[in-house]
């Protein structure tokens, strides 16, 4: 299958026959797995392949399998049912040794139990290309390149035990680019790291995949940044994979819904361009959806209009706040419960002289029109007078339906 099929629609498609771009088997190829432990299921049926030059990220809720699936790809878990494949061949047929020179993985659990150097540790990602009686001739260029693109070379000769969760963190992504390995496994990298940290191992991340032509899989949490760095996503729910995808196509409403258990916003990044997912805390049957539209944007685009239309379409009211540009007011026109909030006079105009007229919405509904919160209302708008606005236009509308 090609990757468009399941690039354009996000919806859960058989992965097992995706081809690269230059018509190369996938590098990490995952056939019909299931894993159970005992008599709980952990994955069920789950396809899913990572070619070269691509970042894949998984994301899902804890317990969706994310960390099962990454030790069934690196041979850690035998799988009941499936395949895994790395580079053409079967994991479940590979040595150890093998493996390892195939597949490097920088785990969740970071704790290392003895007091190594910094410097020892990276070298250990070398440990697949010892022989028995010869030693690695290339592991000195290779650890110092590790730590030089971590920016852990300053921390060579400390002790592991005397770094923070953040440096031991980075120091294990060293060791296991260390292993100059096709694929890279990553399981919550940045859990641990500050914000600075976050970004530039995401940037490093892709980089690699780009530059050096390996697949990378990568289990994110944040769903913001798993959206801006990976190629891919593929959402995991109760063991199996609801979706797979660009982000785009795959971070909606309906999928964070089913995943999460959780209602969210899902519009693009006004920077980036790439989808931003914002949690909406649940509510009681009597609270309104409310979506407030305002100046202070970014240019709308066919995507980010598309977005914010459903958005409104959803919501019980809209609140138009201050001067806002013509796009968005075409997108408030149509809707049945608006709420005008003036912006406020300029420094010097008596109140009476503010935006205080409602043509600035033409076409709007009645209930826009009388429910304005008054000329210059934007500077002294208290929530409680905005949202005894909002259940005003919204009984109205449910009036004018009756």
């Amino acid at each position: 299958m090609s990757d468009d099929a399941g690039v354009e629609d996000g919806q859960k498609v058989p992965e097992s026959g995706r081809q690269g771009e230059g018509g190369d088997d996938p590098l990490v190829d995952v056939r019909s797995v299931s894993v159970s432990y005992g008599d709980v299921s952990v994955l069920g049926d789950v396809s899913l392949s990572v070619d070269r030059g691509e970042f894949v990220g998984l994301v899902g809720p804890n317990g969706a399998g994310k960390t099962t699936l990454l030790g069934t790809i690196n041979g850690v878990c035998d799988p009941d049912r499936g395949t895994v494949q790395v580079g053409g061949d079967p994991v479940g047929g590979l040595s150890a040794r093998a493996t390892s020179r195939r597949v490097a993985t920088v785990p969740q659990d970071t704790t290392v139990s003895f007091d190594f150097t910094v410097e020892d540790i990276v070298e250990m990602g070398r440990t697949p290309y010892h022989g028995r009686f010869s030693g690695d001739p290339d592991a000195e260029v290779a650890v110092e390149r590790a730590l030089e693109r971590t920016e852990t070379a300053a921390l060579r000769d400390r002790s592991v035990g005397s770094l923070s969760g953040g440096e031991r963190q980075r120091v294990v992504l060293a060791r296991a680019l260390a292993q100059e390995t096709p694929a890279l496994l990553l399981d919550e990298p940045t859990a641990s790291l500050d914000i600075n940290h976050q970004v530039r191992t995401l940037d490093l991340v892709r980089e690699l995949t780009r530059e050096a032509d390996k697949a990378a899989l990568a289990a994110i949490h944040d769903l913001d940044l798993a959206a801006r760095y990976c190629d891919r996503l593929a959402v995991l729910a109760d063991g199996d994979v609801l979706a797979v995808g660009r982000p785009e196509s795959v971070l909606t409403g309906d999928h964070l819904r089913t995943a999460f258990d959780t209602d969210a916003t899902v519009l693009p990044d006004p920077v980036t361009g790439t989808p931003t997912v914002t949690p909406r805390p649940e509510t009681g049957e009597s609270d309104l959806s409310v979506h407030v539209a305002g100046a202070g944007f970014a240019p709308l685009d066919a995507a980010t209009e598309a977005a914010a239309r459903a958005e409104m379409e959803a919501a019980d009211a809209v609140v138009l706040a201050g001067s806002v540009p013509p796009s968005v007011r075409a997108l408030v026109r149509d809707h049945d419960a608006v709420v005008r909030v003036p912006a406020a006079p300029p420094t010097g105009e008596s109140e009476g002289a503010g935006d205080r007229s409602p043509t600035g919405l033409d076409g709007a509904s009645r209930a826009d029109r009388e429910n304005e919160t008054g000329p210059g209302a934007a500077a002294r708008a208290d929530p409680e007078r905005v949202v005894a606005a909002v259940r005003r236009v919204t009984r109205t509308a449910v009036e004018a339906d009756d």
